[in-house]
């Protein structure tokens, strides 16, 4: 058992450094130093990836909004903008108005065995749950990774979840093909992984909006489009998945799914939090992305900076921050959201590489120099 603890440790911190930031900048406010969600003080990311033989391409990844979310609850809202797909824990989220659990991202049939390592991780923690504490509803999200996967396999262990926890980190951490963005696609090419994020003047607060997406999304194409410019209908009739002649894509896996979730450490209550999610999807619309009937794309914004304090007794205090009012501040923070969920999924498909999986299907990676060859010659920088 230890020597498997080092060598998820080993892999992790291999992957730390196999990821770079897309070579443009998307809108107008800048990115933060790492352009990630873990811009956002205190955020902490952690991948655990399972390539295993011809057919294991899946993983899984956790989001922490601080070192003990059980104790330093932040406020939080959950949106499902399409509901083809689950994310647990969500109706406490919006009826509290907190999120108190880690967020794990996994594949659609490993939902409970992460959901089990998140509890054992957290009775870890805090023994008294379940004894003279409250219980947690653990936020575990998914998406479909069937077409590269042995889904049924199920290979995503409690143990796992509770070694990618203790596992999780503060500062870069790696995009693309890892994590639970392992077996993922988007527009045809492989995806999975992607994270930006945006600083605000000074004078409108200074505060920073991350967002990390799971894009695993089955939008055709043609609709790719990479900061107003049209790639996909470019790249159209190139670079098309390989997968044998008796699978044809159907359900979930056409349609596909993305997760969001949006990180800031702006005092923000879940009734903002609520107005944040929404301008996730103006982001992924900017990509082309049009959320299909049978995608699962649900999102999560929390704030650690308006935060619920559980104190002796397993009482919960009221925040003592003061929310944001100022509407030229929050409207600075509905841009910012949308400019990092927009360059958070050109991330995902910038360091996702070609990947063969389940049954011999290839999906191939975004051909960087030739997209960034179209950008040049549209004017992006």
């Amino acid at each position: 058992m230890r020597f498997a603890a080092f060598a998820l440790l080993c892999l992790l911190a291999a992957e730390a450094t196999a990821s770079a930031a897309i070579p443009f900048h998307v809108g107008f406010y800048p990115s933060g130093p790492l352009d990630g969600i873990t811009d956002v003080p205190g955020v902490a990311v952690g991948h655990v990836t399972k390539v295993e033989g011809a057919d294991i391409r899946t993983g899984a990844t956790a989001i922490l909004p601080d070192s003990d979310p059980w104790i330093h609850k932040v406020s939080a809202y959950a949106l499902s903008f399409n509901g083809n797909g689950e994310m647990t824990g969500t109706h406490w989220i919006n009826e509290a108005g907190y999120l108190e659990t880690p967020i794990v991202l996994t594949d659609t049939l490993d939902i409970g065995r992460a959901d089990d390592g998140v509890i054992s991780w957290m009775i870890k923690q805090h023994p008294q749950i379940g004894v003279r504490d409250d219980v947690p509803l653990p936020v575990v999200a998914e998406c479909d990774d069937q077409l590269l996967n042995d889904i049924q396999a199920r290979v995503v262990s409690p143990q796992d979840v509770v070694n990618l926890l203790d596992s999780a980190r503060t500062g870069q951490f790696a995009r693309g093909s890892v994590g639970a963005g392992t077996g993922m696609k988007a527009f045809g090419f492989k995806a999975g992984i992607g994270s930006a994020s945006r600083v605000l003047p000074k004078e409108l607060g200074g505060y920073t909006v991350g967002v990390l997406v799971n894009d695993n999304t089955g939008s055709t194409r043609e609709q790719l489009t990479i900061d107003g410019v049209h790639v996909g209908e470019a790249l159209r009739n190139e670079y098309k998945m390989s997968f044998p002649k008796n699978l044809t894509l159907h359900g979930r896996m056409a349609s596909g799914s993305i997760l969001i979730v949006i990180a800031t450490n702006a005092p923000l209550d879940s009734r903002q939090l609520h107005a944040i999610a929404l301008r996730a999807g103006m982001g992924m619309s900017r990509t082309g992305l049009t959320s299909d009937v049978g995608s699962g794309d649900l999102f999560v914004a929390f704030s650690t900076g308006y935060t619920f304090e559980q104190t002796a007794g397993f009482r919960i205090s009221a925040p003592a921050e003061q929310i944001v009012e100022d509407s030229s501040v929050v409207n600075a923070l509905y841009r910012a959201t949308a400019e990092a969920t927009e360059a958070a999924i050109y991330d995902a498909l910038f360091n996702a590489k070609t990947m063969t999986g389940k049954g011999g299907v290839t999906v191939y990676g975004l051909p960087v120099d030739r997209v960034l060859q179209m950008l040049h010659a549209a004017g992006v920088q």
